[in-house]
């Protein structure tokens, strides 16, 4: 199999916010390079769909979605195992648009595995974006 795209809109979720999503799938498609849109993989994975196999045997497959830590846990549950040395995740959770394009044309810029745990009395997490961050291979 070749190299794929496949963006997750996490429609169920919501989990990633609503102006990144749109904007990464409007330069998905300004693009015009192929890619595959699914509606929510973590949908997929409740159903152990069997198209999360075909993306996962995939000789290079880059993940448009969330926390690579999530993403393995998703294909892991649907027994579809992901190979770390043949993904690459651009967490849309963590990361802008702009980040996510820039990953998009090669840019190597990381974001954490998972989300951040709040301290007690704590703000909450700051995303990653904030810090520079966009890409990551799924370990």
């Amino acid at each position: 199999m070749s190299s794929r795209v496949l963006y997750c809109h996490c429609a169920f979720a919501q989990a990633v916010p609503r102006p990144v999503k749109q904007d990464v799938l409007r330069a998905l498609t300004d693009r015009g390079d192929d890619f595959d849109a699914v509606a929510d993989l973590c949908e997929m994975s409740a159903r152990r769909d069997p198209a999360l196999k075909e993306f996962a045997a995939c000789e290079q497959l880059t993940l448009v979605a969330c926390y690579p830590r999530a993403l393995r846990w998703m294909f892991s549950a649907a027994g579809a195992p992901l190979d770390e040395s043949r993904v690459r995740v651009l967490n849309m959770r963590a990361a802008t648009a702009e980040q996510i394009v820039a990953g998009l044309d090669g840019a190597d810029v990381s974001t954490p595995d998972a989300e951040p745990t709040a301290q007690p009395g704590a703000a909450g997490p700051q995303p990653a974006a904030a810090a520079g961050a966009g890409t990551e291979l799924v370990r």
